[in-house]
């Protein structure tokens, strides 16, 4: 790490702390030539790659956007699509891939934003997966009804673990 002030090649790392959501560490460094002190924050880089071959790095705020039109008009706040936000980002950093595909970052929001709200849920996933005919959306819609007879989703899998359950619809590998 080049010291800003002097531009000296190397620091010494004098402390270091996750930040308060723990997606990044800070380290306040030192200089040892110029002995001036200087904060860097490191965060573990998250690339997704597009249908079309193109990588660009993971954006939650491009998430919270996507999710919000499939939202347009029904009662969800932005503090829900927020908390939506980062559960899907935590979801694909917890696969330890350090580059996804739009197709497993969809497949990410699909079972935080069916909790949130069916109609999104539908609305989102129509394109998500493509629907073409009214038979997908009654095919959908069935296989929603089968999940609530069952119980909420994330419930009764036998998932115990760290980070956030993401239930994936069975059809949505397709």
């Amino acid at each position: 790490m080049h010291c800003p002030f002097c531009r000296h090649p190397d620091s010494r790392v004098v402390d270091s702390r996750t930040t308060d959501d723990g997606t990044a560490i800070r380290r306040r460094r030192q200089c040892p030539d110029c002995s001036r002190r200087f904060t860097t924050i490191e965060t573990a880089s998250l690339m997704v790659i597009k249908r079309s071959g193109v990588t660009e790095p993971f954006s939650r705020n491009k998430v919270i956007a996507g999710v919000r039109k499939a939202c347009q008009g029904r009662p969800v706040t932005e503090d829900a699509l927020a908390k939506l936000g980062q559960r899907v980002e935590e979801a694909v950093r917890a696969t330890g891939s350090a580059e996804l595909t739009t197709h497993d970052v969809g497949l990410a929001i699909l079972g935080p934003l069916q909790e949130l709200d069916l109609v999104a849920y539908l609305r989102f996933a129509s394109v998500y997966r493509a629907f073409d005919s009214l038979e997908d959306f009654e095919a959908a819609i069935t296989e929603l009804r089968e999940q609530r007879e069952q119980g909420p989703p994330g419930q009764d899998h036998g998932s115990e673990g760290e980070g956030p359950a993401v239930p994936v619809p069975a059809t949505a590998a397709d």
